[in-house]
């Protein structure tokens, strides 16, 4: 089966390219039923499958010079409903129902997953070519208050200064 050319994707397929890359992160964690507080680093090494419909990413945080979490992100566009979609596998081993679904604002892109826990919020904002802030939000079930459990800064990086995916 042959890829499709860059060129024939869509302009919504296009802008996922803007997480392709390795970058390197500074991040802080806040305090959680899932964490304690304080800081991370982060590598994040994403590429193009299938001529550039998806994008998928790999996430690596360390914590006290060790990996304190995982996660494996698939990026696509839902042509149908208009909406970008990232399915996320990780570390802490939840099975998702569905995939996190959002749309871009500017250089914004925001995403929401909803499971039986609640509701998690994740808004990349791409300031330049080579870097990017993350923020991870959780609003538990019953509540209306989104509480942050993960910003961050991201570098555009070497891939070969990345070891270990």
């Amino acid at each position: 089966m042959n890829a499709a050319p860059f060129s024939s994707l869509s302009a919504d397929h296009q802008r996922l390219q803007a997480l392709v890359g390795a970058w390197r992160g500074e991040e802080e964690v806040a305090e959680t039923q899932w964490a304690d507080r304080g800081p991370a680093s982060s590598d994040v090494l994403a590429e193009v499958q299938f001529g550039g419909l998806f994008v998928v990413q790999r996430y690596r945080q360390r914590r006290d010079g060790t990996i304190s979490f995982g996660a494996h992100n698939v990026f696509g566009f839902d042509q149908p409903n208009s909406l970008v979609t990232m399915h996320q596998f990780d570390s802490m081993g939840f099975v998702p129902a569905a995939p996190a679904t959002g749309a871009w604002n500017g250089s914004e892109l925001v995403l929401v997953r909803s499971s039986p826990r609640g509701s998690a919020r994740v808004t990349y904002t791409f300031d330049t070519d080579s870097n990017y802030r993350m923020r991870l939000e959780f609003q538990p079930i019953g509540s209306d208050i989104w509480q942050d459990m993960v910003s961050g800064v991201y570098q555009r990086v070497s891939p070969s200064s990345i070891n270990g995916f």
